[in-house]
């Protein structure tokens, strides 16, 4: 059966046969003008953005306006402008029909009446057909209506609900507050960044496995380091609930000031420190902060790679290959360094709100200032956990900063408020907060350098810690992949926990791969691998070109950097970008194995094709395997919880005072004791001038600096120069002793 052609004013005239059930849906083609923007994609695997919102949708053809205009569904995914269902219109019926400048893309032309039917035309009625023409008013439906009562169909031919709901329609349901509770709930609960900072935590616990098995007894790597800072968390904390004034002159070395500045104070985690006391509760405290430093990084990084433009999955290689990278398995013992989640997660919130990315580039209409705020608050609070890697970050933000002010300065007149007052107002705000952070933490480690001249690095350190070109193929003991393998080549390493620099070998190869095969352009792929390179020249310190042209000059003029004693951690700022380029190189691969499994009839290897994404994550994963050891640490003697300060526990050394230090978390007295990067000279005259311990002159001497009790632990003699101490006799010197366990107490 055929449509016959009408001749009525406004009726439709078919030239082609076609089947007379209304229910067969048109073939969607491209517009012959506009075409089909079918490869305009935000993401490979999804959304985009910090905020989880997809890319730009926005599609220029996504409806046609005949009066000249068109306008872009943002719902729409793929715009497509298919031909009408029917015959061709009759010139007649051009004429007669009024579009309002609007036709809705989706196979529908919309004329003066209000409603829109897929592949129908609509005339000067209310009615609706079927693919068939209606004529001034009336349609034909299969049988002749009137335009009152004009009786449509949808495609599947049922007829519709109670007409009567056009002139009242019901209103929606009413949600009760407890309803609304639960949805909401319900989509954090779903969202992506939910799952990926559920994901991360998940990762870090499994990752640093058996951190958490014995959280109150062990700490990873050994008990040297983990033990000092265990102490600052535990200091910070508890000095600002009682004495914040007093939060630089600490209860160690004493009687130096400042001594809280003689390393590292990891001030951010303070108030973590405010939770718990004594030796346990620190070591609870240092286990947990340890696992949520890697959770954090991994986190951040996949942030600051989906802002960028990646993926999910390769969003996801740029956090684990952050956090988990084989190098940074040497680091265990030094918490400031794996604490560093907060840069690429500060970089990640300034580009949001800056509205910025490498793949889309500056997209005004996204720019949010709380976003560049709250980026701001996270860089100041990730420079308040240590300047050892926290200021390389600040000069990178003042560098930042620099070029910002540069591209205002040239767009001023070409583009209207190119940042927008709101965004600048953030920006200035959040500036000054981290200005202001940064100076009022140097303040006392320039107050340390003027008081210590012995703390200062020299260029004869810094060439010590200097790593070769080899370092960066070495992995360190840690690694379960390539520790033993790598035996020999870190055997042939000067100070080999500082110089195993090896980010990952498929890090590398995934990096390689996105130099060619990318989503990222061209341009932005040769600025990340200029960056990886500058980063390792300055990681291998004087090594490279004896550092005249890296870090030399930044040693000898940039204020702060003099203090930096081992450039192979610059290696973290390489290892960020080899993600970035990674995660560009996954995120094409994805996007080639959804068109791969979409071609493909019957489509049952899809799936399979889609889990052959997940190839580069696992690898960089099992890569990042470590055998760290998890030592137990020495129990604290119960002297410590009852003699006073200001006390002297011998021996003492540099590794023999920083479990000292923990053990004097219960009550915070006052000693002599302390381990940092440096040895104060009064600390090394105190150890010197006690070898003949008890005796006239030492007795004398303490007495003099202050000291009270000096405590002696029998199980730690054996080996140092006090051993044998306890035999010398003390009479006449005005000194009581006594033994209290299996330490021994002399009170002056």
């Amino acid at each position: 059966m055929t449509t016959e052609q009408s001749d009525a004013p406004g009726g439709r005239a078919g030239s082609a046969s076609r089947p007379a059930t209304g229910d067969t849906q048109p073939d969607a083609t491209p517009d012959a003008a506009g075409g089909s923007d079918t490869t305009a994609r935000a993401g490979a695997d999804g959304a985009d953005g910090v905020d989880g919102a997809g890319a730009d949708k926005a599609a220029p053809n996504g409806r046609a306006d005949t009066g000249g205009k068109a306008r872009s569904d943002d719902n729409a995914g793929t715009d497509k402008i298919g031909p009408d269902s029917s015959a061709e219109p009759s010139k007649a019926e051009v004429a007669e029909a009024r579009t309002d400048g609007k036709a809705e893309t989706d196979g529908k032309a919309e004329t003066d009446g209000k409603a829109e039917t897929d592949g129908k035309a609509e005339t000067d009625g209310k009615a609706e057909t079927d693919g068939k023409a209606g004529t001034d008013g009336k349609a034909e439906a299969g049988k002749p209506g009137t335009g009152d009562q004009a009786k449509s169909h949808d495609k599947d031919g049922e007829q519709p609900g109670d007409p009567w709901t056009a002139f009242g329609p019901a209103p929606d349901p009413v949600l009760t507050r407890p309803r609304r509770a639960v949805r909401a709930v319900g989509r954090f609960v779903v969202h992506e960044w939910t799952l990926a900072a559920v994901a991360s935590l998940a990762l870090a616990v499994l990752m640093t496995w058996p951190t958490l098995r014995y959280p109150r007894y062990t700490l990873p790597q050994d008990y040297w380091d983990p033990s000092l800072q265990s102490w600052q968390l535990a200091w910070s904390g508890h000095i600002l609930l009682t004495d914040p004034g007093q939060l630089w002159s600490s209860n160690t070395f004493f009687p130096e000031p400042w001594s809280f500045a003689f390393s590292d104070t990891l001030l951010g985690y303070a108030p973590a420190g405010m939770i718990g006391v004594g030796p346990e509760d620190a070591l609870l405290r240092y286990n947990i902060m340890f696992v949520l430093a890697h959770a954090l990084a991994t986190f951040g990084a996949y942030a600051l790679a989906r802002q960028l433009g990646a993926g999910r999955i390769g969003g996801a290689v740029a956090g684990a290959s952050y956090a988990y990278a084989p190098w940074l398995l040497a680091q265990a013992g030094h918490l400031h360094i794996i604490s560093n989640g907060g840069i690429p997660l500060a970089l990640a919130m300034l580009a949001r709100g800056h509205g910025w990315s490498l793949r889309h580039g500056y997209r005004p209409r996204r720019r949010h200032a709380g976003w560049a705020f709250a980026g701001w608050l996270v860089a100041a609070w990730q420079l308040s956990l240590g300047f050892g890697i926290g200021l390389p970050f600040a000069y990178l933000l003042a560098g930042v900063v620099l070029v910002s002010a540069v591209v205002w300065f040239v767009r001023r007149r070409r583009v209207k408020r190119p940042f927008g007052r709101r965004l600048f107002l953030a920006d200035l705000l959040g500036g000054l907060v981290f200005a202001a952070v940064g100076a009022a933490l140097a303040v006392p480690y320039f107050k340390v350098a003027e008081l210590h001249p012995n703390a200062a690095r020299t260029l004869g350190e810094i060439q010590l810690y200097s790593p070769p070109a080899s370092g960066f193929f070495t992995a360190p003991a840690e690694s379960r992949i390539w520790g033993e393998l790598h035996e020999g080549a870190r055997a042939a390493l000067p100070w080999h926990p500082e110089m195993t620099l090896l980010p990952g070998f498929v890090l590398y190869a995934l990096a390689a791969g996105g130099l060619f095969f990318s989503v990222w352009r061209v341009r932005h792929r040769l600025f990340l691998l200029a960056g990886v390179l500058v980063t390792m020249a300055l990681a291998m310190g004087t090594r490279f070109l004896h550092g005249r042209f890296t870090y030399v000059p930044l040693f000898e003029h940039l204020p702060g950097w003099n203090g930096l004693r081992t450039p192979g951690r610059m290696m973290l700022w390489a290892t960020l970008l080899l993600g970035l380029l990674a995660a560009g190189a996954v995120t094409a691969f994805c996007a080639r194995v959804r068109e791969l499994a979409a071609e493909r009839v019957p489509p049952w290897p899809g799936p399979w094709l889609r889990l052959a994404t997940l190839v580069p994550l696992l690898l960089v994963v099992v890569e990042g395997l470590n055998v760290t050891p998890h030592p137990v640490v020495p129990r604290q003697p119960a002297v410590m919880r009852t003699v006073d300060g200001p006390m002297l526990v011998l021996p003492s050394s540099q590794n023999l005072d920083q479990p000292v230090m923990l053990w004097s978390t219960d009550r915070f007295q006052r000693m002599v004791n302390g381990g940092s990067g440096f040895t104060p000279n009064s600390q090394a005259q105190v150890r010197e001038a006690t070898v003949g311990f008890p005796d006239f002159g030492s007795v004398d001497y303490l007495r003099r600096l202050g000291v009270k009790n000096v405590v002696v632990l029998r199980d730690r003699l054996g080996g140092t120069p006090w051993e044998g101490m306890l035999d010398r006799p003390v009479d006449g010197l005005g000194v009581t002793r006594e033994e209290v366990g299996d330490a021994v107490v002399y009170r002056l």
